[in-house]
């Protein structure tokens, strides 16, 4: 039975997500592994309306929107070699990293 290792990121900034996403490629084509993705999952995009002025303007209200951005990278092949540069490696506070084995 082979492994697979399941990493998800997630960000609000695409760019920096981006380039996450080819440092972690990076590591996994250097050791050999199989590579699956980076597959782009759909956006999840919040919007909040607040009220301006709750009295004479209740109608003047503004509109905010939050989007965040996901990734999935299917490694296989994987050995504790990739698995040490992976935990060593220094990625932006902006990205959320979820490893699953």
């Amino acid at each position: 039975m082979k492994q697979e290792l399941r990493i998800k990121l997630f960000s609000y900034d695409q760019a920096t997500l981006d380039q996450s996403t080819k440092k972690i490629i990076e590591i996994a084509r250097n050791n050999n592994c199989d590579i699956k993705g980076p597959i782009p999952l759909p956006t999840r995009k919040e919007i909040f309306t607040i009220c301006r002025a709750p009295h004479v303007n209740k109608p003047s209200m503004e509109q905010f929107e939050k989007r965040t951005h996901k990734r999935l990278i299917v490694l296989g092949n994987i050995n504790p070699k990739v698995m040490d540069s992976l935990k060593r490696l220094s990625i932006p506070s902006s990205v959320e990293i979820q490893i699953i084995l």
